[in-house]
């Protein structure tokens, strides 16, 4: 009978801050980042669907875009900033103004694409908050995240009660009046 090893993996030591915390640690250089995020630092807010980047499922933040944690490396996000669906409640755990639209719209029901569904319109209302933005425009911006369950109108019916709120815009996880 023959010895058989497992030959180690390659480990390398990756810096990122994930909702505004610095965090440090030695991982495989074969984790993805959804990986990282759920197994490493235990914020299992990050879903993973298909891991083929096609459901939308583990979409977060990265240095300012959405990106599919399925598709990336940890060791790629080293020096990064990254934003979690953990990260958009305030600090005092009151939900961000999204994450309440959602709620308040029945946006879910059995809520595994909706942290997904959250970080892409988060960055949809970043770069477009204005609320002429047709459901068209919505359902368009969203079509990179699938939902088996909704049927996506109280997800639209959200980020329109977002951007029709009078005189607000959020962003920085807060909710700030516009002059």
């Amino acid at each position: 009978m023959s010895d058989i090893t497992a030959t180690p993996q390659e480990k390398r030591m990756i810096h990122v801050h994930v909702n505004g915390v610095p965090h440090t640690a030695e991982i495989e250089t074969r984790w993805l980042l959804c990986d990282f995020l759920r197994h490493k630092l235990h914020l299992t807010g990050t879903h993973v669907g298909c891991e083929h980047g096609v459901c939308g499922a583990c979409t977060i933040i990265f240095n300012g875009a959405p990106i599919r944690s399925c598709l990336m490396l940890a060791v790629q996000a080293d020096g990064g900033e990254i934003l979690t669906v953990e990260g958009l409640a305030n600090p005092d755990g009151t939900l961000h103004p999204l994450q309440q639209a959602f709620h308040d719209s029945h946006a879910l029901q059995c809520g595994f694409c909706t942290p997904g569904f959250l970080m892409a319109i988060y960055a949809i209302l970043q770069d477009n908050p204005h609320s002429n933005l047709s459901d068209e425009a919505i359902r368009e911006a969203i079509s990179g995240n699938l939902c088996r369950c909704t049927g996506y109108q109280g997800i639209v019916l959200a980020v329109r009660h977002i951007l029709t709120q009078s005189g607000t815009t959020t962003d920085s996880n807060k909710t700030t009046r516009t002059p």
